[in-house]
């Protein structure tokens, strides 16, 4: 095995610098031996130090199989470029001034053990791109170039090729791998070291997680094997055939050069056996050294060997000492705050890097650091549901609320149960049976417009998280899996921030079942217990909205933790809803809040009727009266095709 850049000594480089003086000075001696008598054949032979690691041409010849003569051409190639003797030695030999580069009838004329097949398209020379074969008017009489990547690695310089460092990037050592990573990255190491030397080892794909830990773990495992890893997005990956292939041999000569390894991030590429992704699957499927696949969703190559290892999340435990190595002498300061982040947000290392680097900026008092360090995790738990669902930035509070007693306590209940929940789950032991059934849900059923969204908007707003709305016509999809996939990319996503998850009009998705009379009955089947099963299990709270709760099937109802019924408002509700319908600043003049009262409307409809009435009123420059009441409740009634009744709007003009 070569070297690798971080092994390198200045001892092994002057050895391996004397090394390949010395042989070239044997090569151009026996190149001057064709010269005529008269001509100056001084040579001078430098000595080599012993040295614990080969020379760089000992490995090279070694590694890709070169009989002696090509490594004299090799030898040659290499001393046209670092001493200027052989460039006026070739010249002369060449008969042609003009001529500096060595050819392959040069060569075959200088040494006793030349062959033939030396410069054939499978010979390693070509095949490796070791050498350049230069426009010429023969194949023996073209020039001879030695390829720059082989030169620096003569020379001991370590640089990828040029053209595969344009679309790799080099991963560090990771500072520290969760002892589950560690797990992982061990038998990554073995499973890729265990392969046969006659065949490609085995591709290891990394699923689940986030793609920095995945990363991480890749990163572990190649360094076990004493090699260095590089990335590669599927995105970068050469479309055409040719310049896969063409990267495929730049790829495996690096690997032959110097110990390395490649991870393939896919978590962006469809699977490897698509139609459209032919190129992906063409270097996975042909790629010979040791190759990983980072993805968050299993791929399945048509041909290759696959190991699979799905990639745990980091233990409660283990998120701790991430949080106290990020934040380092400041973690004690924050007196447990570091166990509650844990127990609402699972966050990668670089996003609690992220988190602790925004807040320690501006932080000055321990009390402030821990909540400007909820709200920086808040933040970078979004952009993976931002693609997803609908961020409702909540503004309600309990205020805002006009419900009867009984709801209101329901909805207190909620609160308490995901405030408390990591303290009845883990310090009580209630959550040591299994994860089964710890989710926390609660169905909101009611007319539209009483106030289900808004109570959502006010349990996020007094929990501080992130409240989000579904929209099931991104979730739904009439093709089998696809919904469960779009169902598990939504929980997978929330539950890095235990974001409160709104799925409105739910009786859309989670009706009720079907008995089973064909194919598509059992699959939607499926869907809805692949839901009720990660509503089971997801760390956040789930809220169901729907209007027709008759429509949910018993079984469903039986799953759901709080069921809260949102009633059609009465004269006395609506007459507090009506009070709180304008703001403050807004003028008014006149109103009736009893007869506004008798109007059969719910919530959402008042807050409409309200808002259209100061537009009203305000192109007329006049305060809100009545009259513009009564203009904007005709327009809400019409939009929902309600009639307005003369008893309801009676004394209001």
């Amino acid at each position: 095995m070569s070297p690798t850049p971080s092994t390198l000594s200045p001892s092994w480089e002057e050895a391996n610098k004397a090394s390949l003086m010395a042989a070239l000075a044997d090569l151009r001696g026996a190149l001057e031996k064709l010269l005529p008598p008269t001509e100056n054949r001084e040579t001078r032979k430098e000595a080599a130090d012993s040295a614990e690691d080969p020379p760089a041409l000992e490995t090279l010849c070694e590694n890709f199989g070169l009989s002696s003569f090509e490594r004299k051409i090799l030898l040659m190639c290499a001393g046209v470029e670092l001493d200027s003797r052989f460039t006026a030695l070739c010249a002369a030999l060449n008969q042609d001034r003009r001529s500096p580069l060595p050819t392959f009838s040069l060569a075959l004329a200088a040494f006793e053990d030349a062959h033939w097949s030396a410069l054939a398209p499978g010979r390693p020379l070509r095949y490796w791109r070791l050498i350049e074969l230069l426009p010429g008017d023969s194949l023996t009489g073209s020039p001879l170039r030695i390829d720059e990547r082989i030169l620096h690695y003569l020379t001991g310089i370590r640089s990828l090729d040029g053209r595969v460092r344009a679309v790799v990037d080099p991963v560090g050592r990771p500072d520290w791998v969760p002892p589950s990573g560690q797990a992982v990255a061990q038998q990554l190491a073995e499973r890729i070291s265990r392969g046969d030397r006659q065949a490609a080892p085995p591709v290891v794909q990394l699923c689940g997680g986030d793609p920095a830990g995945r990363r991480a773990v890749a990163a572990a495992g190649f360094h076990l094997m004493g090699a260095n890893l590089y990335v590669m997005s599927s995105q970068a990956v050469p479309r055409g055939v040719p310049d896969v292939d063409l990267f495929i041999r730049l790829w495996e000569r690096e690997c032959a050069l110097d110990p390395c390894g490649l991870l393939l991030e896919c978590d962006d590429a469809q699977s490897a056996d698509a139609p459209g992704d032919a190129a992906l699957k063409r270097l996975i499927e042909k790629l010979r050294s040791p190759l990983s696949i980072s993805t968050r969703d299993r791929m399945k190559p048509a041909e290759r060997r696959v190991v699979t290892f799905e990639l745990p999340r980091p233990t409660a435990s283990e998120q701790v000492e991430l949080w106290n190595r990020a934040l380092g002498l400041a973690a004690p300061a924050l007196n447990g705050e570091v166990e509650t982040l844990v127990s609402w947000f699972s966050l990668s290392a670089r996003t609690i890097d992220s988190a602790v680097a925004e807040t320690m900026q501006s932080s000055d008092s321990p009390e402030h650091t821990a909540a400007a360090l909820w709200d920086a995790c808040r933040k970078q738990s979004r952009p993976r549901l931002e693609g997803l669902a609908q961020r409702i930035e909540p503004a309600a509070s309990w205020d805002d609320l006009v419900l009867p007693e009984k709801q209101k306590q329901l909805l207190s209940q909620i609160a308490i149960h995901v405030r408390h929940r990591n303290q009845v789950y883990t310090k009580w032991g209630f959550g040591s049976r299994g994860a089964r059934g710890l989710g926390i849900s609660a169905l909101f059923s009611g007319p539209s417009g009483t106030g289900k969204t808004m109570a959502g908007e006010v349990l996020a707003n007094e929990l501080r998280l992130d409240l989000y709305r579904i929209d099931l016509s991104q979730v739904i999809s009439k093709y089998i899996g696809e919904t469960e996939k779009n169902l598990r990319r939504v929980f997978d996503a929330a539950d890095e921030g235990g974001a409160v998850l709104l799925f409105d009009e739910a009786d859309a998705l989670f009706g009720k079942r079907s008995e089973v009379k064909d194919s598509h009955d059992r699959y939607a089947n499926i869907e809805v217990s692949y839901l009720l099963q990660r509503m089971e299990t997801y760390r956040g709270l789930a809220i169901l909205t729907t209007n027709r709760r008759d429509a949910l099937d018993t079984a469903f109802l039986r799953r759901i933790r709080f069921v809260v019924e949102f009633p059609f408002p009465e004269a006395p509700q609506r007459a507090e809803m009506w009070l709180r319908a304008f703001p403050q600043q807004t003028p008014t003049e006149g109103l009736r809040i009893d007869r506004l009262a008798r109007l059969s409307a719910a919530g959402g409809n008042i807050r409409n009727i309200a808002m259209g009435a100061a537009f009203l009123a305000a192109d007329a420059g006049e305060p809100v009266r009545m009259s513009h009441l009564l203009a904007a409740a005709r327009g809400e009634f019409a939009k929902i095709e309600r009639p307005l009744t003369d008893q309801e709007t009676a004394g209001w003009v």
